[in-house]
């Protein structure tokens, strides 16, 4: 067992060595083949390993060596393998592998030795997700944490001679590290109070810290989700992140580096569970980032922007469902979005790839009949994510609006209104894209065609699940006892569960009313999604934004914003240092001390003539000095002894 464990991360380390290392001399399909092929076996071992811990409800842990050891100070190289780390290893492997295997139809154009550093950098991306969520304690999670954030960097800034998306990886690299700081701090506390990172020695231990302590770690750890899941101010990386390749925009967005926050705070969900302000604040952030974000979509052209702040506002929905004690239902929609996410990203894709990189929607259109797996998979997508009945972000996203309900109801309307402009900007998107006539040029109309099977297979099983995914959280308002997802997540969240049924305080609302609600709103969503149907299937011109329509566009100006009053203050004082401090302090006095020397060098050289008179004079004066120090010397000795 401690072997099949460790082969999980192995697996795709290995991928990325060989495939990295032997780039220029392997073939694209042995490059596919070894990339590829190592995601289904670390897929077929985590099933292997899902069904054992399902089986027995007890977690599988297992210590290698000590990572760090100190006097008696001990971080154990170890993982832990339990009804979440085991889920999250699933949709990990799982949708990475579609999406490997997307990629090498997807990006066959590239020259094999780029073909190869791609799958390479996907192989590191997806190991160092694995070692995420299989860490036995903060201390590997954050290892993993790190390798993320590095290979985003280097997947969205693929094409690295492209000046942009250098940036956008930058600047994803660097926003990263503004939220690494708050968990690594998080840590360090952690461990200079209870001596130890391991997550069950933690967690057992949580009544050791003060209330204000917990509640100053809780939002250090906040502050590295906030980073990694792109909630508000830390989001603007996310939308510049789609610079990458698509299949590294689906990965990133479905399966591996924004639901690290989710599972972060999952994973410490009985510290955030009494630490009660730092989860209103979890939840009122994650709301505004759902209601900012869908927002923006609302206004935006480009098919991958509409999808990357769809992801922003998705995210935002799940922290909203962690702040207000709905654990399951955060970790159900997680699993929800990646079927769904993935599967509009890659349909993204397979649209661009037809329209030879086009990505602005308004010149789409009309291509329902020219790419009909492609066109009916995004709709079925796009009815998911929408929270259309019976498919699968019908069923998590209406846990997560229950639990926001039982909190407070504010949330439950703000999240509501939130999930009809979801409906609406997915519809606009759809409708733009295959309805109505083509919008194109005449040549992208001649070449219009359906994607390869490489491409389409991965959408058809992403289409399956994203239809019947939820039918593993079926709400009790359905059946009792049949939300199997629940029932197989319960230990996770058992202490969680204990402390609030002593504790809770909020709404609770009946099964009738819970009929109505869901009635009333899967009513609304319909209404909008047949008024953007309607309002943009037979669209053929666009009017420029103006008023609040324009700020949408350019995304409420945020960007802006932050360059003004962060990055050119920055530039500037970064200026003054190089221009100013510099130049003139520092290099002034490195270089006047070598201008001393050289000046001093230059006067004792003149005292070597080459005259012996001026030798003779020069002797007879040292010793006349050496003469009076020595005799002022005897004076004081002599003065002391008198003294003394």
């Amino acid at each position: 067992m401690n072997n099949l464990l460790l082969l999980i991360p192995l697996l795709p380390f290995i991928g990325f060595l060989v495939n990295g290392l032997f780039r220029k001399s392997l073939s694209k399909s042995m490059t596919g083949i070894i990339g590829s092929g190592v995601i289904l076996a670390a897929f077929v071992i985590s099933l292997v390993l899902f069904f054992k811990v399902k089986g027995s409800g007890a977690p599988i842990v297992v210590s290698y060596f000590d990572f760090i050891s100190v006097d008696a100070f001990r971080i154990p190289f170890a993982f832990q393998v339990d009804q979440l780390s085991s889920l999250f290893l699933l949709i990990i492997t799982g949708i990475g592998f579609l999406i490997h295997v997307y990629s090498t139809a997807y990006m066959n154009g590239e020259r094999p030795e780029h073909f190869a550093r791609y799958f390479a950098y996907l192989n590191l991306f997806v190991f160092s997700m694995l070692l995420l969520v299989m860490g036995a304690n903060f201390v590997i999670m954050f290892i993993g944490w790190e390798g993320v954030g590095l290979c985003s960097y280097l997947l969205i800034g693929y094409w690295f001679k492209n000046n942009n998306y250098n940036y956008a990886a930058k600047k994803a690299f660097v926003m990263n590290r503004i939220g690494d700081l708050g968990f690594l701090l998080a840590i360090f506390w952690i461990i200079a109070k209870l001596g130890t990172a391991t997550y069950s020695d933690v967690f057992a231990q949580v009544g050791s810290f003060t209330p204000t302590e917990l509640t100053a770690i809780t939002l250090l750890l906040f502050v590295g989700a906030m980073g990694k899941s792109a909630q508000i101010p830390l989001y603007t990386w996310l939308p510049d992140a789609m610079a990458g390749p698509t299949p590294v925009s689906a990965l990133i967005h479905a399966a591996t580096m924004v639901t690290a926050g989710i599972y972060m705070i999952a994973r410490s969900n009985i510290m955030y569970t009494i630490a009660p302000y730092t989860s209103d604040i979890v939840a009122i952030i994650g709301l505004a980032t759902a209601i900012f974000a869908a927002t923006i979509a609302l206004k935006q052209n480009d098919i991958k922007k509409v999808l990357a702040y769809s992801t922003v506002s998705q995210l935002g929905y799940m922290f909203l469902g962690l702040g207000v004690g709905a654990y399951t239902g955060a970790v159900f929609n997680v699993m929800t979005h990646a079927f769904f996410k993935a599967l509009l990203f890659l349909g993204a894709g397979s649209v661009i790839h037809a329209m030879h990189h086009e990505q602005d929607i308004r010149n789409m259109g009309g291509l329902k009949k020219h790419m009909p797996v492609t066109h009916i998979t995004f709709l079925l997508g796009c009815l998911a994510i929408a929270g259309v009945p019976p498919f699968s972000g019908f069923f998590s996203k209406d846990e997560i609006l229950v639990g926001a309900y039982n909190e407070n109801p504010l949330f439950y309307y703000i999240g509501v209104a939130g999930a009809l402009m979801t409906a609406f900007y997915m519809f606009r998107l759809y409708a733009l894209t295959f309805l109505g006539k083509f919008r194109g040029t005449a040549e992208q109309q001649h070449h219009l065609h359906e994607s390869p099977s490489a491409i389409t297979i991965p959408l058809i099983v992403l289409a399956i699940l994203s239809v019947f995914g939820g039918f593993l959280g079926i709400p009790a308002v359905f059946a009792e006892g049949a939300h199997t997802l629940e029932n197989f997540l319960a230990p996770i969240f058992a202490a969680s569960a204990t402390y609030n049924e002593s504790h809770t305080t909020g709404h609770h609302l009946s099964h009738q009313t819970e009929w109505i609600m869901m009635g009333a709103v899967t009513l609304l969503i319909v209404v909008v999604i047949a008024f953007a149907w309607r309002a943009y299937s037979r669209r053929e011109k666009f009017v420029e934004n103006r008023g609040l329509g324009k700020v949408l566009e350019n995304k409420w100006y945020v960007d802006e914003l932050y360059d003004a009053i962060i990055v050119r203050p920055l530039h500037l004082v970064g200026g003054f240092i190089k221009d100013v401090f510099e130049r003139s302090v520092v290099d002034g006095a490195v270089n006047g001390v070598g201008r001393l020397i050289q000046y001093s060098s230059r006067q004792v050289r003149l005292i070597q003539n080459g005259q012996v008179g001026s030798y003779i004079l020069v002797m007879v004066l040292s010793l006349v000095v050496i003469i009076l120090i020595l005799r002022e010397q005897e004076v004081i000795f002599t003065a002391l002894r008198r003294i003394f």
